[in-house]
């Protein structure tokens, strides 16, 4: 029944109901049910005799339960009677096929049994199994849907299906007589509900799952809660990135710490010789130029570049301006373009700091420096490096054309950053010692030396600085003399020699003999021709590296040369006279 209410399973249902009951799946030790095969046309039943009535007498002279005849009709002959309810056993000396014994009355079934049928052949037909019955009988009083025995009760007792009964092999009938009969369907089997079985299978569909309708209303208005979340947390943001933030913002710094330093260090070293290193500033015949200088002694001298000062001449100023920012003036003591040197000096400044000077026989080749200066009147640079090569023969100068502005230094090499401005600055050992002035660069495809030269290129790690022992001696005879003399050996030599070594002339300037009669080259045995090629042992190669070599010495120091006459070589030594100097 379907009025829309569920149909309860306590109770037996009809045919049809039943056929949607799904069987109960078979427990572990029982014995499945086995539902009801279709017949198939061949085990359809047949039709089958009138039927015989067992509890009367036939006519006289038939047997018990035959058939009537019908009347007007002959009596048909009749099949002999089997039980169906016994098993038949053949005799031990029966043979398969043959008849078997008279049925007699006591063997034939009750009307009530299942009907016998035969087949097309005349063979008897096997009677339907019984339809199954419940095991319990209906309770109307109990309450659905639990009526059945619950988990609390012990299970339903064990169904098993009834046996089988085999078909019994008959003789055929002599004359089987068809008797066409409307085919019946067997009902189908009765079937217990068990509330531990399988649910409902495709007879009874499950009712169709149905969405909840708030799922889809709680997503969209998750997205709508993260939309309005996203657009105020920007402007948030850009409010906070505009504003600096909602708070002040105090960023972390490490705490104040002692600002010393070690004394060998570039901090170190630039904090003690600071103080004593002044920016020049020079104006006068046309010309302005920048430079540094440093203190020498408390009278006020300061000892910088002949080429820093050369532009103010003898009526231009010159301007120092110390590390503290305080500034002087200053006039020249002296000057000397052929050691490229000069003295300053300034007056009414108290607290002057001497710069110490160290001793530039004892550097070597790869020592610390740092170089102090202004360049492009950038005061108080400090700048570090190494010394890079020793004895390094270089000439700077000659922008007037005769050569007596040409300066020959046998220069310190260093690659600190020396650059227009540097000239005239101290370059300091690790105990900020002054060991060199710095006076000239290597340009990058510059033909000059100097700054003199004109070009403005940086620093390209080339700097040259003249040795604070030739820097010491020419300082103290301008300051005492407002001159400084030059170590000399009296010869003129041949600048256009392109061999190995520096050759003596054939002649002097303006017709005058190239060794100078009496000097001290003629006392030594030097000759016209002769080409010195080694200076106390260490090689030469032209007239300038003679030069530089030379005036490296005081006047009145002894020097071995070694020269080449004749093709072959000689030795001679000679005391080093004195000129004055420009």
């Amino acid at each position: 029944m379907n009025d829309g209410k569920p149909n309860w399973w306590s109770r037996p249902s009809t045919a049809p109901e039943a056929a949607r009951i799904p069987s109960p799946p078979p427990a572990d030790d029982d014995f499945p049910l086995q539902a009801p095969r279709p017949a198939s046309p061949a085990e359809a039943p047949q039709p089958v005799p009138a039927a015989v009535d067992l509890t009367k007498d036939g006519p006289a002279g038939e047997p018990v339960g035959a058939p009537a005849a019908p009347t007007g009709q002959d009596p048909a002959p009749a099949p002999p009677a089997v039980d169906l309810t016994k098993e038949r056993t053949a005799a031990p000396d029966e043979h398969p096929g043959e008849p078997s014994a008279p049925v007699t009355p006591a063997d034939v079934p009750p009307h009530d049994a299942a009907p016998t049928s035969y087949d097309d052949r005349g063979e008897l037909q096997a009677p339907a199994p019984p339809a199954p019955q419940p095991l319990h009988a209906p309770d109307e009083y109990r309450t659905p849907p639990y009526g059945e025995p619950g988990p609390w009760a012990p299970a339903p007792p064990v169904q098993r299906p009834a046996a089988a009964v085999p078909p019994q092999a008959v003789p055929a009938p002599t004359a089987p007589v068809p008797h066409p009969q409307p085919q019946t369907v067997a009902p189908a089997p009765w079937v217990q509900y068990d509330p531990w079985g399988a649910g409902p299978t495709a007879a009874t569909p499950a009712p169709p799952v149905r969405k909840k309708p708030g799922k889809g209303l709680a997503l969209v208005g998750a997205l709508l809660l993260a939309l309005v979340t996203g657009v105020i947390g920007g402007g948030v943001g850009a409010y906070v990135e505009r504003h600096g933030g909602l708070t002040t913002v105090e960023l972390p710094q490490a705490e104040a710490a002692d600002t010393g330093r070690a004394p060998e260090s570039v901090a170190g070293i630039a904090a003690s010789a600071l103080p004593g290193v002044v920016t020049l500033h020079v104006s006068g015949g046309g010309g302005a130029g920048t430079g540094t200088g440093f203190v020498l002694d408390t009278k006020g001298h300061i000892l910088t570049n002949n080429h820093v000062v050369d532009g103010a001449g003898s009526s231009g100023d010159i301007t120092v301006t110390f590390s503290s920012g305080e500034t002087a003036d200053a006039e020249l003591v002296g000057k000397d373009a052929g050691y490229d040197l000069a003295v300053v000096r300034v007056t009414g400044v108290s607290g002057l700091k001497p710069l110490p000077l160290g001793n530039s026989d004892n550097v070597r080749v790869g020592d610390p420096v740092v170089a102090i200066g202004a360049p492009f009147d950038l005061s108080n640079t400090v700048t570090s490096g190494i010394i890079s090569a020793k004895e390094r023969p270089i000439t700077a100068g000659g922008e007037k054309g005769d050569g007596s502005d040409i300066s020959y230094v046998d220069a310190l090499q260093t690659d600190a950053p020396i650059n227009p401005g540097n000239s005239g600055g101290p370059l300091l050992d690790s105990r900020a010692r002054v060991i060199g002035i710095n006076s000239a660069i290597r340009a990058a495809g510059g033909s000059g030396d100097g700054e003199g030269a004109g070009e403005q290129a940086g620093s390209i790690g080339l700097g040259f600085a003249i040795p604070i022992n030739q820097g010491k001696r020419v300082a103290e005879e301008l300051i005492n003399t407002g001159k400084a003399t030059h170590p000399v050996i009296g010869v003129s030599l041949d600048m256009q020699f392109n061999g190995d070594g520096a050759r003596v002339g054939e002649k002097g300037k303006d017709g005058a003999p190239s060794v100078t009669p009496g000097g001290p080259a003629a006392r030594a045995g030097l000759r016209p021709g002769d080409v010195i090629v080694r200076v106390d042992g260490q090689r030469v190669h032209n007239g300038e590296e003679l030069i530089v070599k030379i005036r490296a010495h005081r006047p009145g120091d002894r020097l071995e040369l070694t020269l080449k006459r004749g093709g072959r070589e000689i030795t001679k030594t000679l005391t080093l006279g004195s000129s004055q100097g420009t």
